[in-house]
């Protein structure tokens, strides 16, 4: 199970980071325009979309419409990651893109506030799967990610969990939706009439044979059972939080997406992993009960 990081005595916590620094400018290594970005951004504010994964760290700029106006850059996460390592790896991404004006992030853990409360990979010596170090569980406690960031970037933050941050961008809007993502773990979000509820770690709720969905489900385990038995646990995991939730639609997504085989049922969908950028612009509209 993920270590969860009690609240210190007196702590409180605000909606959303801030700060007033200048706006990050563009480096000269600037990016092109996506294929089929706008070539005119839509009027209005940028924002630099952070997708913050266990193997991965991605990000892109996007206008008011939703719209690239980048290509997205990339680089592995490496370990062991404490806080400030995070930091220095994102202000690297960000400045490699154009300006923007606010941040999303979205982060594989609890985040409530835009603090942390778990951080299953990063407290670790080598990444998923490795030990589990006590100095680094003790760095991310309670670490107050989004007001970091604002503070590094120079621009308001806003930082949710990233199935969270995944779900904003493919949801229709209509009754209870679900959000699956399966990459390095499990994530999940839920969604009504397309406002983002409080995060659950379903992940590490019992599943079968006394494991959770991510010890079924996660990416080392797919390496180890291969493609078709994983699907199977897939499929069962699906009708689980069918069982749990009643949703009215099911989306699934993540880096590991692309293995499904068959159909989930008329009431579940999969959807492309570039929903981690683009549901950054989400984080900003709507009133989220979530954030």
């Amino acid at each position: 199970m993920n270590p969860t990081f009690p609240p210190p005595a007196g702590s409180t916590t605000s909606p959303a980071a801030t700060a007033t620094a200048d706006d990050a400018a563009a480096s000269p290594g600037t990016k092109a325009a996506a294929p089929g970005s706008a070539s005119t951004p839509a009027p209005g504010p940028a924002t630099l979309a952070l997708d913050i994964g266990g193997t991965g760290l991605k990000a892109s700029v996007l206008d008011t419409a939703g719209t690239m106006v980048a290509d997205r850059v990339r680089m592995p996460t490496t370990y062991p990651c404490p806080p400030s390592k995070l930091l220095d790896d994102l202000a690297e991404l960000a400045g490699q893109l154009p300006h923007f004006d606010r941040v999303s992030a979205g982060f594989p853990g609890m985040v409530r506030d835009g603090m942390v409360l778990s951080a299953p990979h990063f407290v670790t010596v080598r990444g998923p799967g490795s030990a589990v170090d006590a100095d680094l569980t003790t760095q991310w406690a309670r670490y107050p990610l989004a007001r970091s960031l604002a503070d590094r970037l120079g621009s308001p933050t806003r930082v949710a969990n990233d199935a969270d941050v995944q779900g904003a961008a493919v949801v229709s809007g209509t009754g209870l939706e679900l959000v699956v993502t399966l990459g390095t773990g499990v994530g999940t979000a839920l969604f009504f009439h397309g406002r983002l509820l409080p995060h659950l770690e379903f992940a590490h709720f019992p599943f079968r044979k006394g494991d959770t969905f991510n010890d079924q489900l996660g990416e080392r385990v797919l390496e180890r059972v291969g493609a078709a038995k994983w699907n199977r646990r897939v499929a069962k995991a699906i009708d689980a939080f069918r069982g749990l939730t009643f949703f009215d639609h099911c989306y699934v997504g993540g880096g590991n997406a692309h293995h499904l085989a068959g159909s989930l049922g008329d009431d579940v969908s999969v959807v492309d992993n570039s929903a981690g950028i683009l549901g950054g612009i989400k984080l900003w509209e709507g009133d989220h009960v979530g954030l």
